[in-house]
């Protein structure tokens, strides 16, 4: 048995990177998945190879109306939603604090803070309907201490409000059996990764105490691990995967 059967999970910014890893093993390992992303094309080609119980839906994560919508449209797919994974995110321009513009503040919040509660405000009913469910809120290095080199003061902001939100909602909702954890990334090989440093991981890998970066499927065998029965008394805490980046 699949680690993930019975099981129906919303990924958002899963028509590439890390999101597009997730949504493959959860599939392997059994889920049904709703692949949501602006990317329509992307998302609907990785539905169409990951066959029947996968299903893509276009989605302003930014927008609760949407939210409302891909929550519908995933209960009548495949029923209520069990496992929600709040992976989309964006980096913002490279800025010093007072060079920053506002509207480009307010876009990487709407992005990366604003997007996770309007989700988790959207799939909890869903959730609490099916007995209980798994939140996995994708945070970042940068939600735990401020790296050297973070491209803005709102990328940095945004990944700490997701690391407060996730023990909010853990100890709100625990009674409802949902548990709700936040998972913080080092350097991970995606493609907005590359588009953001423009180099092949070389220089960067040298900060990291085991000398590499991550592939993208590590994270996700993290993620799995949180959404499965095998994580079932562990909610409310930060899961690191950064090959030891924070510990120096």
């Amino acid at each position: 048995m699949g680690k993930l059967d019975g099981k129906v999970a919303i990924i958002t910014g899963a028509a590439q990177g890390m999101g597009a890893s997730h949504a493959q093993r959860f599939i392997e390992e059994g889920a049904k998945v709703v692949i949501t992303d602006l990317n329509e094309g992307g998302g609907r080609r990785l539905a169409d190879e990951l066959g029947e119980n996968a299903l893509f839906l276009q989605h302003d994560v930014t927008s609760p109306a949407d939210w409302r919508r891909v929550v519908h449209e995933a209960e009548e797919t495949f029923g209520p939603v069990t496992v929600l994974v709040n992976n989309a995110g964006v980096l913002g321009p490279i800025s010093e604090t007072v060079e920053f513009a506002e509207e480009e503040y307010l876009k990487v919040c709407a992005i990366n803070q604003h997007s996770q509660f309007y989700g988790m405000k959207a799939v909890i009913p869903s959730m609490r309907k099916a007995g209980g469910g798994a939140i996995v809120n994708i945070s970042s290095t940068a939600g735990l201490v401020s790296i050297v080199g973070a491209p803005n003061i709102a990328y940095v902001g945004s990944k700490f409000a997701s690391r407060g939100m996730t023990k909010h909602a853990a100890v709100q909702y625990g009674p409802d059996n949902i548990r709700v954890n936040s998972v913080h990334p080092g350097y991970i090989k995606t493609p907005m990764m590359a588009a953001a440093t423009d180099e092949s991981g070389g220089g960067i890998a040298a900060q990291v105490p085991l000398r590499r970066m991550s592939e993208p499927e590590e994270v996700s065998s993290l993620v799995l691990f949180l959404a499965c029965e095998g994580s079932s008394y562990i909610s409310g805490m930060e899961h690191v995967i950064d090959g030891g980046l924070t510990a120096q």
